[in-house]
């Protein structure tokens, strides 16, 4: 009886081992060594899964990508109200502190896009796709006639992820200098101003 194949387990026990690495480490003192040792294989049997260290972050990343767009594409269905959507896609996108995992995983990962075109491009569809998130929402409201937009939805869009990743990255810090739920009401009036909605009360 041929043996049964476990390289997709190995391989997902890895990314795993890697993902709480970069966590507890950083990415940039991140070595292969350290991910081995977790996993308690040698340097080289890593390598045979992954034929680089790049490579194994390279799929850390990319999960970490799907999980986070996920619950936000998930924060969107939940509501019909546009108002209700808009705020809870507000709200999914910010981390909750310092010891947000997921949200710190992302922006030690993106560290690496500066360098490197791979990285840089899963950068870039993560943010594409929460732009997309956005843009469906401002256009179902403006539809029905809950937003009246000063602007056209993408650019809308565009500024509120890129206020997300900025205040995010303030929040994360290992002395914040803006706090989560201020991060968020900061966000909030920016989206009031720009859909020229009462968002308040609707959450």
């Amino acid at each position: 009886m041929a043996r049964p194949n476990r390289a997709p387990e190995r391989r997902a026990e890895l990314v795993e081992v890697a993902r709480r690495a970069v966590i507890e480490r950083g990415v940039l003192n991140l070595r292969l060594r350290d991910i081995a040792d977790r996993a308690g294989m040698s340097s080289g049997s890593v390598l045979y899964y992954f034929p680089t260290l790049v490579d194994l972050l390279h799929e850390v990343q990319r999960e970490a990508v799907d999980r986070f767009c996920a619950a936000r594409e998930e924060a969107a269905r939940a509501q019909a109200d546009p108002r209700r959507r808009l705020l809870g896609v507000i709200h999914s996108g910010l981390p909750t502190g310092p010891d947000d995992e997921l949200c710190v995983l992302l922006y030690e990962l993106g560290t690496i896009a500066r360098r490197d075109p791979a990285y840089a491009a899963q950068h870039i569809a993560l943010y594409e796709r929460q732009v997309r998130i956005y843009s469906g929402i401002l256009e179902a409201g403006a539809a029905a006639g809950t937003f009246d937009l000063v602007t056209d939805p993408l650019t809308i869009a565009r500024n509120l992820v890129t206020l997300e990743d900025g205040y995010g990255l303030h929040v994360t810090m290992a002395v914040p200098s803006v706090d989560a739920a201020t991060a968020e009401a900061m966000i909030r009036a920016y989206a009031a101003s720009a859909t020229r909605c009462a968002l308040e009360g609707n959450r």
